[in-house]
């Protein structure tokens, strides 16, 4: 399937399961898809990027060593996503990613993922978590840096840092905007 095929057919995608599982089944006959979609969510401005996203997360919550042999192409696509439909399945991947790295049963994913993939997936939750974005993606992304944070010590710091920014933020009525 080309790229302009599957964007025409994500274009038939809604927020219904049943499209999105349809849509995701395809995805698990034919893998090679993966990389198409990660491409229309490069499309960043475009909403059907959205739906792209949409359906690469459920690809992930059902057979997330699905996405392994793309993840040099998924860690670029996390600074770029904009949209936050597309932000929030984005931010769930990144959650899946790191909860599979960090657990004690899956050592494949352990071989599959750098360190360059988690500091690409570090900045990406550390731009969520401080960026206007929902809280959906704010949560996703507290728990990947957790996780992180228990390779890479200065992680936590940070992340208690940032939240303790948010709370006082909150307690005084000050705005993040400014």
């Amino acid at each position: 399937m080309t790229q302009q095929e599957l964007y025409e057919s994500l274009d038939y995608v809604d927020h219904s399961r049943d499209k999105r599982t349809q849509m995701a089944n395809m995805v698990f006959s034919n893998p090679t898809i993966i990389l198409p979609l990660l491409e229309v969510i490069k499309l960043t401005k475009d909403p059907i990027s959205c739906k792209a996203a949409w359906i690469l997360e459920v690809v992930a919550r059902k057979k997330l060593d699905a996405i392994f042999p793309y993840l040099d192409t998924f860690v670029e696509v996390l600074g770029q996503v904009e949209l936050e439909s597309a932000v929030r399945p984005i931010a769930k991947v990144c959650e899946l990613l790191t909860e599979s790295y960090f657990s004690e049963e899956n050592d494949l994913i352990k071989q599959r993922i750098s360190d360059s993939h988690l500091e690409k997936m570090t900045s990406a939750c550390f731009d969520w978590l401080i960026g206007e974005h929902k809280v959906a993606a704010k949560a996703y992304s507290m728990t990947s840096l957790y996780l992180l944070g228990t390779k890479y010590s200065w992680i936590h710091p940070e992340l208690k840092m940032v939240l303790g920014a948010k709370l006082f933020t909150r307690k005084c009525g000050v705005s993040s905007k400014g």
